[in-house]
Order: C-alpha cells, then structure tokens, then sequence
C-alpha cells in the first residue's frame, strides 16, 4: 500500500535505504535486492536529536548523515517515512479517475472529502481495489481510497535537508502503513486471509492497524506511547525518568500495580477499535499483534491481552528477509527486530 508523497521514479534498484523518522528514535534499514532475494546488510537505531519538535532542515540534514554513515550505504537514494504527528490519514470515497486527478480534488476540496479543511497540504491517494462489480452500470460508481497528506512546509524541509546531506528522496511516505506493508511479507497467509489488529507502539503516539482478508480497514493513533508509561511510573514511584526506563524495562513484573493502570488505557482504546470494526463489518479480530519498541515486554503482551481477551504476540517484520548482518548485529536482530516494522515497511513499496 504506497501512499508516496514525493516519487521520483519507478525503477526498482539494487540498493534499498528506508528511514523511519521516530520521534525519539530514527530507524533505518539497508538492503540489496539479488533476484527474488532480499538481503538485510545492515540496520540502525539512532537517538533522534531531540524529540520534544518537529527537527530544522540543519538539524535533519546532519542527522541522515549520521544514519548513512552507520548504515555504511554505498547509494544515494533513500525512501523516507513522516511521522504521525506531521501526517495524516483517512478514508473516502471517491469516483474512478487517475491519481494525480484525485491529489487536485483533494487539494483545492478538502473539506468536503476529509470533513477537514486542510490547506498548504499535499496529498496522495490508494484506491482499494473493488471486490465485486457495481450492480447498477447507471450509477455513478465510488470507490474507498486511503488518503494520505503531509503540510508542504514539512516536505520541503525534507528536500532541503536530503540536498544538504547530498542524499537522493526516492520516496516519502507515511510511517502509519509502514506495519501493514512489512506484515504482507512476512506473514503474507494471515494477511491474505485473516482478520488481524497491528498495533505498533511509539514513543508518543501508538497506531492502530485493522486488516482484514488482504484490506485495511481501519487505522487509527493514539497519543499513548513508551514516554507516558515511562513517565507515569516515575511518578508513582517518585523516581526519575531514566530510572523508570529502567525499571520498565529491566523488571516489569516488580512494578507490576504501577504499570498496569498506564497500560490499561491503550487497551481500552484497542478495544474501542476492535469493537467498532467489529460492529462494522461482522467480522471477529483473531489476532493482535504487536511492533515497536515495547513490543518485546512480555508483560506489555500479557496485559493487553488480558484487557481484551483477544490473543497478543509480537511478530517479526525481518523474517522474510536473509540477513547478511555483521555478527555482532545478528545477534541482537531478534530482539531489536519489532522496532523495524515500518522502516521495513517503508522499503517495501520499493520492492
């Protein structure tokens, strides 16, 4: 599902460089394509260099530097992902017509198709292939696309950084489809035909995935993240943040009745969701699964599943991929593996 943006080409290269741009933490991955195999050289986890603003041109221009070196990248072309708190994404209905004639009606008519007006934005559109042929040849048929949109100031400040770092912006797309797209490839049967919530856990926001039978039909963020629960158990504790970092991840089950009141909302939402598709469509979600940074707390997965009685797993967006990683990062890739879900993501539109 490729909401680009900026595209500037179609061709399928060698080389692949996808960028998540976190809002703590910048995600890259580098890959080579040989043949039907897809090879992961290498993979980097960086601090963003500060997480409270959206970064200056300046500042993200040195910051992919930063990520190109750690990647060892021998291309230029990169595919980037915008965060959730500088993009959107909706649903409508629209007629049958090319895209770019979709991305001017949603351009100069917001409003009346995203109930929003949204002005100085720009726009992209996925039309969701029909399922069966309209009934009615008279009537004017519509269609469910996926809308995409980005303010332009925040596209340009990309193109002016990538210029500076002399990095070539194949692609710029939503960090929201990253885990859809990742979760295709690397489980392509229960995307096909299962019924499925992801829901990939951020530092500030968490988003929210709803698949069903090959289709998303539901996508949503909520603004509860890693730093809320970090936060609030420093607070119930009366420690500082870094400790409760700490604490959160090293020994979870010691502070299980501080957390579980700070997890317990974002399964509350979970469930609002869950309930609302299933209410939609008929449908039961089967499976929750779960990418980000808190993905690998065993006690994340049992509290949420606990909270929706729906079975919760993390899952792993690098497993259709061979890894040709240097030792010391092969070993850590199983653990470091569901933070990569929309950065593997991201690179799979260029697949």
């Amino acid at each position: 599902m490729a909401l680009p943006f900026l595209k500037s080409g179609t061709k399928k290269r060698e080389l692949i460089v996808a960028i998540d741009l976190g809002s703590r933490t910048t995600k890259a991955v580098y890959l080579q394509r040989k043949g039907e195999t897809l090879n992961l050289l290498r993979y980097a986890i960086l601090d963003a260099p500060i997480y409270d603003k959206s970064l200056s041109p300046d500042l993200l221009s040195e910051h992919l530097k930063s990520v190109m070196q750690a990647l060892d990248a021998k291309t230029k072309h990169i595919t980037l992902a915008v965060g959730v708190a500088d993009s959107l994404l909706r649903t409508t209905e629209l007629p049958p017509m090319p895209i770019p004639e979709m991305r001017l009606m949603l351009k100069y008519n917001s409003k009346n198709y995203l109930q929003q007006d949204l002005p100085d934005h720009v726009f992209d559109a996925y039309m969701v292939p029909p399922k069966q042929i309209n009934p009615d040849p008279k009537a004017q048929p519509k269609y469910k696309v996926w809308v995409g949109g980005a303010k332009n100031r925040v596209i340009n400040d990309i193109l002016t950084a990538t210029r500076a770092a002399t990095v070539i912006p194949d692609e710029v797309t939503l960090s929201i489809v990253g885990p859809v797209n990742a979760f295709e490839f690397a489980e392509p049967e229960t995307f096909r035909t299962g019924v499925a919530a992801l829901v990939d856990v951020g530092f500030k926001n968490s988003t929210i995935n709803i698949i069903s039978e090959g289709e998303l039909m539901l996508s949503r963020v909520v603004g509860i993240g890693g730093d809320k629960l970090t936060t609030g158990l420093a607070e119930a504790m009366s420690v500082t943040y870094a400790e409760a970092e700490g604490i959160k991840i090293g020994m979870p089950t010691e502070v299980e009745s501080a957390l579980l009141p700070l997890i317990s909302p974002l399964g509350r939402e979970l469930r609002a969701s869950i309930d609302f598709f299933e209410h939609q469509q008929d449908k039961q979600v089967g499976q929750v699964y779960l990418s980000g940074g808190a993905a690998n707390s065993q006690f994340m997965t049992q509290a949420l599943q606990s909270e929706l009685m729906v079975n919760c797993k993390s899952w792993n967006p690098t497993s259709f991929l061979r890894s040709t990683l240097p030792p010391q990062q092969a070993s850590e890739l199983d653990q470091i593996a569901p933070q990569l879900a929309v950065c593997i993501g991201t690179a799979a539109i260029s697949f």
